[in-house]
């Protein structure tokens, strides 16, 4: 577990945006600005609408359960949906970033990570004076429970290999895919794929009201062997790469840039925070990565 400097600089935005649309939960219009931050700031939530506007870092101590997405939360604030976000700044390799975030979640978009992607590069990534670390995985890290499989193995690039197992899904079944990070291959290959669900999964939560805003826009659902969207999918395997996307959100948590091959097999939110506990853990972040 070496903490590498390398020739590589920290990264924050050119100048803030802003991004608003409808909440996946809560069904209301919610947005966010998103602003340049310091080296070594990290990244910020920070809930405008609430007095005072508390603070959350996006590390791995605020993360609390919540139902089919990650939630970060204090004693002050909560805020819902952050893991699309995260992605894509992790995917660009921007470090520092306040997010003031107007209501509960953030804007569900289409369930993809693309409008992060596209505001990134409409703002501009600036190169920072400080000199970016990595973390270099140098033994086997696992973590498991059940059919629910995560293992970091030392690579000399971050590289995911996700592997999704639905063998009651006629359609979905088993669906594989391999990436290595890099901004362009994460914009085609990752970011345009949809949240998905089963018909099935999702109905008792949209009966229950706990999902309001989500839909054919915002996600892709999936009923017995066909597509309900009318568009269908826009890769015969969207669902494993979204899969990614999440896992890559998820990580981002960690705090710091990882060296590392990391193999998921039917891992989801609570499983992937789990795992990158245990790598926090394993390679002695949590000091270092704490506010």
């Amino acid at each position: 577990m070496i903490h590498t400097p390398t020739a590589e600089m920290q990264k924050t935005l050119q100048h803030e945006a802003f991004v608003s649309g409808i909440g996946l939960f809560t069904g209301e219009k919610v947005s966010f600005k998103i602003s340049p931050l310091p080296p070594d700031s990290g990244i910020i939530f920070k809930r405008g609408d609430l007095p005072g506007k508390p603070i959350i870092p996006a590390l791995l101590s605020y993360v609390r359960e919540a139902p089919r997405c990650t939630r970060l939360a204090n004693d002050k604030a909560s805020i819902l949906m952050v893991e699309h976000l995260l992605s894509a700044l992790y995917a660009y390799g921007i470090d520092n970033a306040e997010i003031e975030v107007e209501g509960p979640e953030l804007p569900a978009a289409d369930g993809r990570a693309l409008v992060f992607v596209d505001l990134i590069e409409k703002t501009g990534v600036a190169i920072q004076d400080v000199p970016r670390k990595f973390v270099s995985v140098e033994q086997p890290i696992y973590w498991s429970e059940g059919d629910i499989n995560l293992i970091a193995l030392p690579s000399p690039e971050f590289r995911v290999s996700y592997t999704m197992h639905y063998p009651h899904s006629p359609l979905l079944r088993s669906q594989y895919y391999s990436f290595s990070l890099q901004p362009l291959r994460y914009k085609a290959e990752i970011a345009s794929c949809r949240t998905f669900s089963l018909y099935e999964e999702i109905v008792p939560f949209i009966e229950k009201g706990i999902i309001k805003g989500g839909g054919l826009e915002n996600a892709l659902v999936i009923q017995g062997g066909r597509i309900l969207n009318p568009d269908g999918a826009r890769f015969e395997d969207e669902m494993v790469r979204h899969k990614i996307l999440d896992l890559i959100g998820d990580l981002a948590l960690i705090g710091v840039p990882l060296l590392a091959h990391i193999i998921a097999v039917r891992s989801g939110h609570s499983s992937n925070v789990a795992f990158a506990k245990t790598l926090s853990k394993t390679l002695n972040l949590e000091k270092k990565t704490s506010p």
